[in-house]
């Protein structure tokens, strides 16, 4: 990476977070973030919700405000049932997923990003039974994060049509919360295109994960490497003057560097708020 690309890139730096999990974070990648102001959102996958002492977020969040970069969480889904039926598997579902939420009072993010784990082929054998308790696990959780006025976002990932979303909003009936569509997951599970999932859910949407693939699996490829149309999209975004947070999800910092040279050349940022 030459010297000027952090300069170059910096009004795109500027408007969007990275995915930075937070384990890689305490071992050495916050540097990089500090030394490019690179704005993280902090993953909370692995065991560090349970094993990490509060004290050693609270460096973390330290160190990112000294330098005065914002973040955004996003919450642990591995192994994760918030809708689950077995009430053990779904009680430390839900302390896992409370641990995460309690970390808004640290970090200040600007959202906490989460997804509801719905499997039709699972799932919708048992719908009301798996809605009913979904909508007591996040009613709990958000209930967390309106005591700091920070929006949860709910991730497409699995589902092949926004109807379970849809529901999710509006039976939970809150200004704080958001779509966030993940166009890498929407490309690589979704059986259908960013426009059905909008029909839908475009007033609610507020957040944006940028990553692209082939189309057969989740590679998580730079911008511009896949089969994702993000000219076509961002024009779609300008058009309904819509500026939702954006985060970034390379599995590389090579992938980093050539999704914010893609991102340039494209000039996909270019007229959003």
């Amino acid at each position: 990476m030459s010297n000027d690309q952090p300069e170059k890139f910096s009004p795109i730096i500027s408007r969007c977070f990275i995915n930075a999990p937070f384990e890689q974070l305490r071992q050495g990648l916050l540097n990089l973030f500090v030394r490019h102001m690179l704005r993280p959102e902090i993953g909370l996958e692995g065991d560090c919700l349970w094993t990490a002492a509060r004290e050693e977020f609270q460096a973390v969040a330290d160190s990112l405000q000294q330098q005065g970069l914002q973040c955004t969480l996003h919450a642990p889904f591995f192994d994760l049932a918030p809708g689950g039926l077995d009430p053990k598997i779904r009680d430390i579902s839900r302390e896992k997923l409370r641990r995460a939420f309690q970390l808004i009072g640290v970090f200040h993010p600007r959202s906490i990003v989460c997804h509801i784990g719905y499997e039709e082929n699972k799932h919708s054998y048992k719908y009301k039974e798996w809605l009913r308790i979904s909508l007591d696990t996040w009613m709990e959780l958000m209930e967390i994060a309106r005591q700091y006025d920070t929006p949860v976002m709910f991730e497409n990932t699995y589902e092949t049509a926004p109807h379970v979303h849809q529901t999710l909003f509006e039976q939970l009936q809150s200004s704080n919360l958001g779509f966030c569509l993940d166009v890498g997951h929407l490309t690589a599970y979704g059986g259908s295109t960013w426009q059905i999932w909008l029909d839908a859910l475009l007033p609610w949407l507020k957040q944006i994960h940028l990553h692209d693939n082939k189309g057969g699996r989740d590679e998580h490829l730079a911008i511009g490497l896949g089969l994702f149309n993000f000219r076509e999209f961002f024009d779609f975004l300008r058009r309904r003057n819509i500026s939702p947070l954006i985060t970034l999800e390379p599995h590389s910092e090579k992938d980093l560097w050539l999704s914010l040279q893609n991102i340039a050349e494209m000039k996909l940022f270019e007229g959003l708020d």
